[in-house]
């Protein structure tokens, strides 16, 4: 089993632990109560530090051993905290000092003191550094065996103890704060689980369960997506032996009768490439390829643990995309639920035709303020961004730059693309309304053109994902797999620009 972990606060001055913590800002020696830790070791700060020393540049450490005179029973941590910036840093700077500490501590360490004490840390840095704590302790192994040693005796539990000024405003920030981790690590647990557990009728009883946090949730079944036209979506879906579903779930947290803010993800559960089969390598990543409705999902559990002030929608078209004796054909030409013909082009750019009947229905129905689909669309983003950005193409000036500023605040960062009627083209048809694909060049773009004939007059926004939902190099916050990208950045715009 992992080593569970407890996260709490307590008054300054510290407590004994096996290991405590101190911050030092580059060319700086620890300042406030973590000076006077240090000066109570009684080492000479200008011995281990300077060039070739610790500088305290950001991520750097210094682990000295059992000193005299404080109450670390295995080490004192010294680590860097980076330039001193003038004005607030981006509180995603406090997010990876959390997943920074974590990932310097070694061995069976159970109680670690952290000492936190500066202008520039305020109860939503803090909360930040206990957010970002949490997020790199997340491990996925429910599948692996324990290890002999570990059979009878569970590992003991990490305590972390944070020591601050002003308990009661740093712990209402974290509690806060933790609510959006929560749905944060429910969209890596969804992305992580293998298709053969998670399939489209198993991920909607997973939504089902957000009943008990006080979300409306209705799953639409095959029947009733064809009652609605939602042909392009169940095209994708008919050649696999398990059917479709479309979820809708709704927090009504703001004025009666107000019209929503809505989320749309795509929900491929496994992706195949359908007749145009993908190539063997890397398919296996393909239980991801619903990640943009994992974030979905993440989010309104987020939404309705906060008790957010507004009224939200999330609505996810969950599918696989399998090959059978039913399964769509290049070639095809499906009527999609706005009434447009699509000649379908390549059976494995499935996920845009899954949006199109999802976002069509959700402005049909609900008629919201915006809508932001999420989706691991195309590897094209990640030729283009690589793995440190997602790609946002918009409609709407004002969503798009309240969208790059959620990023630079929470560190899920987005990068606006183009779009315009030279893109639009390529997706004309000789047979059809319009083609599926429009070719390689620009082929992020030209997808995001296709999501947008299905988009009335409402503001909208969409994220290409594909290359931060999964598969990125380890970060700061997040030692595995999946990432859980988009729910905080979501919760962000929400908070800054929509609630209040």
């Amino acid at each position: 089993m992992p080593q569970s972990l407890v996260i709490q606060t307590a008054p300054l001055p510290v407590r004994p632990a096996d290991v405590l913590v101190i911050y030092a800002a580059e060319g700086q020696p620890p300042a406030g109560a973590a000076a006077e830790l240090w000066q109570a070791t009684g080492i000479d700060w200008s011995r281990i530090a300077g060039p070739g020393k610790f500088t305290g540049k950001a991520g750097e450490s210094l682990t000295i051993p059992a000193p005299a005179g404080i109450p670390a029973e295995r080490a004192l941590l010294v680590l860097g905290a980076g330039k001193m910036a003038e004005g607030s840093p981006p509180l995603s700077a406090f997010t990876d000092r959390g997943g920074s500490l974590l990932a310097k501590l070694s061995g069976k360490v159970e109680r670690v003191g952290v000492v936190l004490d500066g202008p520039e840390l305020t109860p939503q840095a803090i909360a930040e550094i206990a957010a970002g704590i949490r997020l790199r302790h997340y491990r996925f192994d429910k599948y692996k065996a324990p290890k002999p040693a570990e059979d009878n005796n569970d590992p003991p539990t990490l305590t972390v103890t944070l020591h601050v000024n002003s308990k009661g405003a740093v712990d209402h920030a974290i509690a806060d704060r933790m609510h959006v981790v929560d749905g944060q690590l429910l969209a890596r647990d969804l992305i992580n689980e293998p298709s053969n557990v998670l399939g489209p009728v198993e991920f909607a009883g997973e939504i089902e369960k957000l009943h008990e946090r006080g979300v409306e949730v209705e799953i639409l079944l095959p029947e009733d997506m064809q009652k609605l036209g939602m042909n392009a979506l169940l095209a994708v879906a008919q050649g696999s032996p398990r059917p479709p579903r479309l979820a809708v779930m709704r927090w009504d947290g703001g004025k009666v009768g107000e019209a929503p803010v809505a989320f749309v993800g795509k929900g491929v559960c496994f992706d195949t490439g359908g007749l145009n089969l993908k190539t063997g390598g890397g398919m296996e990543d393909m239980k991801g390829d619903m990640g943009g409705a994992a974030a979905v999902v993440g989010l309104m559990h987020a939404l309705a643990g906060r008790k957010a002030s507004l009224n939200a929608l999330g609505v996810v078209g969950l599918v696989e995309n399998s090959i059978g004796p039913s399964s769509y054909r290049p070639g095809d030409i499906v009527r999609a639920m706005s009434g447009t013909t699509i000649e379908i082009n390549n059976t494995d750019a499935e996920g845009r035709l899954v949006l199109a009947d999802a976002l069509w229905y959700t402005q049909q129905r609900f008629q919201p303020r915006f809508v932001v689909n999420l989706a691991t669309l195309t590897g094209a983003i990640i030729m283009a961004l690589g793995h440190d950005h997602a790609g946002l193409f918009s409609n709407n000036d004002e969503l798009a730059a309240r969208l790059f500023a959620a990023g630079q605040a929470t560190g899920e960062k987005v990068w606006r693309m183009p779009l315009g009627p030279a893109y639009d083209k390529l997706i004309d048809s000789r047979f059809a309304d319009i083609k599926q694909v429009g070719g390689r060049p620009g082929g992020a773009i030209v997808a995001a053109q296709f999501l947008q004939r299905f988009i009335k007059d409402t503001p909208w926004a969409h994220l290409d994902i594909a290359g931060t939902a999964f598969g990125g190099p380890a970060t700061e916050t997040n030692a595995g797999w999946a990432a859980g990208f988009g729910v905080t950045l979501l919760d962000r715009l929400l908070r800054d620009s929509y609630e209040g």
